[in-house]
C-alpha cells in the first residue's frame, strides 16, 4: 500500500471493465441504434441501446461543430466536441430532446434521476482526421498511426454518482450486472466506444477493418479529482486490494500446471513484451521507465519456469529482487488464465455499506491499534516543510479536487482531511498515560474522531489506507490515478505531469459482435493487423 508500488500496478482480470465484459458476453447482450440523426459531417445525435441484466439502457450521444480554440482536456472547458448520458430505459422524443439540449453543457445543465451518467469527450483530431480521410479515399487508415494512438475520442469525465442532479448510486447498485464498482460507467465507455467507430466511418463514408476497429479503444484524460477517492472509500480501496491479493494468493498455491496452462502462461508473457514495445509516450522520464521494464521484462519472461512444483509461487518469490513495475506486471500476468479460480472474487469488490467494526473502546486499545496497523504514519515529523509541503483543497469554481504548495499559495485554511498519518500521529500523541475510554478522550478532543474512525477500520480492513504521507513535499498524485485506473481496466498510461495522466480504456475489448464468441482475451491488447 505504498504509493511507489500502487503507482506501478496492471490492469488485471478483475478489472471493472473486464469483469463487465464477461457479464455482457455472458448474457449475449446486443447493441441497437434506433436514432441516428447526424449530418455528413458528423454532428446531430444518436441512442444506441442494450438490454442487460434485465433492464433496458440507452447511451444518447451528441456531437457537436467544436471550434479548434475551444478543445481542451482541462475539467475548466465549457465545450466538447461530444457529450453523453446514459439514459435508465427507452427515451422518447421528448426525453431525448431534453438529453439533446442538456449534455453539451454538461455540469451547466440540469438533469434527472433517468439520467445514470454524464460524461463528454473530444477527438484525437490528428487521428479522426486520419481515419475520414483514409476512407473517403477508398483505403483503411495507416495501421501505424493506429497503433500509436488507440482512440479516435477521449473523455474528460464520466461522472455517475447522483453528481450534478443525475440519479444517486443507489437507484441502480442492486440491478444485476451493475452492483460492482463503477459498471455503469463502463457500460458508458463501452458504448462511446461504439458511436466513435459508427461516427467515424458515417463522416469517412467507408468501414473500419474490423481488427483496427477492435485496437480503436477510448482515450480518457484523468487529473487529481479521481485521487482522494482513495481515501474517502477506504472500504472500496481495501476490498480491491485484498480480491486482488486473494486472486494472487490462489493462484500461487496451484501445485502443479498442465501444459496448456505453461503454455497459455508464455504466450501471455510474451504478449505483455509486444505490448510494452508499442507503448509510446511524448514524456522522456516515463518513457525511460517503460523502456527499461521492456528490457527488464525481455530478459526475465524466459526464465520463467513453469513446470515446476507450486510453480507459480516459486516466480512470484524469484522476482523479489527486482522493480515494483516488474513485480506488478508478473502478478497481473499469473491471475490472468485462471478465470476458474479468481472470477467469482468480482462479487466481493463494492462495498455493501455494513459499517466498520467496533472502536476500541479504551485508549490503551487505541494504542495497540495504532501501532500494529499505523507504525507507518508515525515516523514522519509532520512540522517538517517536506512532510507536510503540500495541501489538499477543493476548487470553489469547479468543486473539484486540487493540491496546492503549502509554503508557496495561499488557501492552506482550507484543507482537505486527507492527511491521514498525520491525524493518527496527533491522536496517538495525544493519547494519555492514564487509560481512560475512547468516549471520554473525544469528548476533550473532538477533533481526533476521524483519526480514531481510521484505526477503527484498520483491524478488519487491511488495505484500507495508502500507507505514506499524502501531504509531503514528495507526494506523487499519480500514483493514486495509476491505482485506480488499473482496477478500471485502463492501459498505456501516458502521465503530462505528476497530477494528470491521459490513458487508454477499451483498446482490443470485444466489439458488440463479438460478445457472441470468446470475449475475455484482451490483457494487455497488441496490434495485430
Amino acid at each position: 500500500m505504498r504509493l511507489s508500488r500502487m503507482g506501478a500496478m496492471f490492469p488485471t482480470r478483475l478489472s471493472f471493465l473486464r469483469s463487465l465484459i464477461r457479464r455482457l458476453a455472458a448474457e449475449k447482450v446486443t447493441v441497437s441504434r434506433p436514432v441516428w440523426e447526424m449530418c455528413k459531417e458528423g454532428f446531430g445525435h444518436a441512442v444506441y441501446s442494450v438490454n442487460f441484466g434485465g433492464y433496458i439502457y440507452s447511451l444518447v450521444a451528441v456531437s457537436t461543430d467544436l471550434p479548434p480554440e475551444l478543445r481542451t482536456d482541462r475539467v475548466i472547458a465549457t465545450a466538447w466536441d461530444s457529450s453523453y448520458v446514459l439514459y435508465d430505459g427507452m427515451p422518447d422524443e421528448a426525453e431525448i430532446a431534453r438529453i439533446v439540449a442538456a449534455a453539451p453543457k454538461q455540469e451547466a445543465a440540469r438533469f434527472t434521476e433517468r439520467d445514470l451518467i454524464l460524461s463528454r469527450a473530444n477527438k484525437s483530431v490528428r487521428l479522426f482526421a486520419h481515419v475520414v480521410e483514409a476512407l473517403r479515399a477508398g483505403r483503411q487508415p495507416d495501421a501505424t498511426m493506429v497503433r500509436e494512438v488507440g482512440y479516435l475520442m477521449r473523455t474528460t469525465a464520466v461522472y455517475g454518482n447522483g453528481k450534478f442532479g443525475i440519479a444517486d448510486r443507489g437507484l441502480i447498485d442492486m440491478r444485476p450486472g451493475l452492483e460492482g464498482p463503477f459498471a455503469a460507467e463502463m457500460l458508458t465507455v463501452w458504448l462511446i466506444r461504439h458511436f466513435t467507430h459508427d461516427l467515424v466511418e458515417h463522416v469517412g463514408q467507408g468501414v473500419l477493418d474490423v481488427t483496427l476497429k477492435r485496437h480503436l479503444g477510448i482515450g480518457n484524460a484523468t487529473g487529481l479529482g479521481m485521487a482522494p477517492f482513495l481515501v474517502n472509500h477506504p472500504v472500496l480501496l481495501n476490498n480491491w486490494m485484498l480480491a486482488r491479493e486473494t486472486a494472487l494468493a490462489r493462484v500461487c498455491a496451484i501445485e502443479k500446471l498442465d501444459v496448456a496452462q505453461q503454455s497459455r502462461l508464455q504466450a501471455l508473457a510474451t504478449r505483455a513484451a509486444q505490448h510494452l514495445a508499442e507503448w509510446k509516450v511524448p514524456d522522456a522520464d516515463h518513457q525511460l521507465r517503460i523502456s527499461q521494464l521492456h528490457k527488464d521484462w525481455e530478459r526475465l519472461y524466459p526464465t520463467f519456469d513453469f513446470t515446476e512444483h507450486r510453480p507459480l509461487d516459486r516466480v512470484m518469490n524469484n522476482i523479489k529482487s527486482h522493480t515494483a513495475d516488474v513485480q506488478e506486471l508478473t502478478a497481473a500476468l499469473l491471475i490472468e488464465p485462471f478465470g476458474d479460480l479468481v472470477d467469482g472474487l468480482t462479487e466481493c469488490m463494492a462495498d455493501p455499506g455494513f459499517g466498520p467494526g467496533p472502536v476500541p473502546c479504551d485508549t490503551g486499545a487505541l494504542r495497540s491499534a495504532i501501532e500494529q496497523h499505523f507504525a507507518w504514519a508515525l515516523t514522519p515529523d509532520y512540522e517538517d516543510h517536506d512532510c507536510c509541503g503540500q495541501f489538499w483543497y477543493v476548487s470553489e469554481a469547479k468543486q473539484e479536487p486540487r493540491l496546492g504548495r503549502r509554503f508557496e499559495e495561499a488557501g492552506a485554511e482550507l484543507e482537505s482531511p486527507l492527511d491521514i498519518g498525520r491525524r493518527v500521529k496527533a491522536l496517538y500523541r495525544d493519547l494519555p498515560v492514564q487509560n481512560i475510554r475512547t468516549s471520554t478522550l473525544l469528548q476533550t478532543y473532538p477533533d481526533h474522531a476521524l483519526a480514531v474512525s481510521r484505526v477503527q477500520l484498520a483491524a478488519q480492513h487491511p488495505y484500507a489506507e495508502i500507507r505514506d504521507n499524502l501531504i509531503a513535499a514528495t507526494c506523487l498524485p499519480i500514483d493514486m490515478l495509476r491505482c485506480k485506473l488499473s482496477f478500471f481496466g485502463a492501459s498505456k498510461f501516458d502521465p503530462k505531469s505528476d497530477r494528470w495522466t491521459r490513458i487508454t480504456l477499451c483498446q482490443g475489448a470485444p466489439l458488440a459482435d463479438d460478445l457472441a464468441h470468446d470475449a475475455d482475451d484482451w490483457w494487455l491488447p497488441v496490434f495485430a493487423p
